[in-house]
């Protein structure tokens, strides 16, 4: 069996990069704490509020960075408007195409 070997931040990315290559895809440093962040936050509000629609863009906008890391690989989103926001409906069997 091949060794495996841990993973540390710094090996990822390190203190000097601001973005990396992951998958074909160039991810700024804190896109997986924003995209948490945001679900917090969109979880927090109605779906009439004011500001929901700019929070959803966001998440929109993160979804290709945090599917590049492979957070999907390994976490399924936990609320269908999220799984239907990311274009992750694992929730109902219709997971999105390339993903």
């Amino acid at each position: 069996m091949a060794e495996q070997r841990i993973v540390r931040p710094e090996d990822v990315l390190s203190d000097e990069e601001n973005t990396g290559m992951m998958n074909g895809l160039e991810v700024r440093k804190g896109s997986v704490a924003a995209f948490i962040a945001n679900v917090k936050i969109l979880e927090s509000l109605a779906p009439t509020d004011p500001g929901y629609p700019e929070v959803e863009a966001q998440l929109r906008a993160l979804a290709p960075a945090v599917r590049a890391v492979g957070v999907f690989d390994v976490l399924a989103p936990r609320s269908a408007t999220l799984a239907a926001i990311v274009g992750e409906d694992r929730l109902s069997g219709n997971a999105a195409a390339g993903s």
